[in-house]
């Protein structure tokens, strides 16, 4: 098993450089969904980047309370992504509906680990 603070590491730096090629590339984000505005990508890459640095504190003392805060948020990313795919559906490309679905599933997986990293938490 991974250990939990392995796995936040991992939630945090890929949320990381997400959050940053988000803010620093928006127009090529907006292009492979297909679409203008990159205001949402700047505000979801600035978000990203804060939702790292706080992943990334609490890699270094994990604390129960700090560790089912990130796995609500991540589920919260992954139940939003799908109801964003749905929704946008037909205002993306298949390419940004698939980088959603992929980016979500991702996301799930750290979700996933990270309670089963919090078992051994709980048991310390």
């Amino acid at each position: 098993m991974i250990p939990l603070t392995t796995t936040l590491r991992i939630n945090g730096l890929s949320s990381g450089a997400t959050g940053l090629l988000l803010t620093i590339f928006p127009g090529m984000a907006a292009s492979l969904f297909g679409v203008t505005a990159t205001l949402p990508f700047m505000a979801t890459g600035v978000f990203l980047v804060i939702f790292a640095a706080g992943v990334l504190f609490v890699a270094q003392r994990p604390s129960l309370s700090a560790v089912k805060w990130i796995i609500a948020l991540d589920i919260t990313w992954v139940i939003g992504s799908f109801l964003a795919i749905a929704l946008l559906f037909s205002a993306i490309s298949g390419i940004g509906s698939l980088l959603i679905a992929g980016v979500a599933l991702w996301v799930g997986l750290m979700a996933f680990l990270q309670q089963k990293g919090l078992r051994s938490l709980a048991t310390a």
